[in-house]
């Protein structure tokens, strides 16, 4: 597959003095660099604490509720 990349000049003169120190091709290190990120592991996303609205009752499983009842109960938006 081809691609067309814009490389800053400063970015890409010293990706091809690398190469050349290291005698191998831009090609071969940009494929390289490629490689390395595809294969770092995701990074996982920022899990958020879910807080629930409740309800008070006093005893626990004593509150008789229905959708209307908890929108009483409940303020939404």
């Amino acid at each position: 597959m081809r691609t067309t990349v814009d490389i800053p000049d400063a970015i890409y003169r010293e990706l091809k003095s690398r190469a050349a120190s290291e005698g191998t091709t831009v090609k071969a290190l940009i494929l390289q660099g490629v490689t390395v990120r595809l294969q770092a592991p995701k990074p996982r996303a920022k899990s958020r604490r879910l807080t629930l609205p409740i309800v008070n009752t006093g005893v626990p499983g004593s509150l008789k509720l229905d959708n209307e009842r908890i929108y009483d109960l409940i303020g939404f938006p």
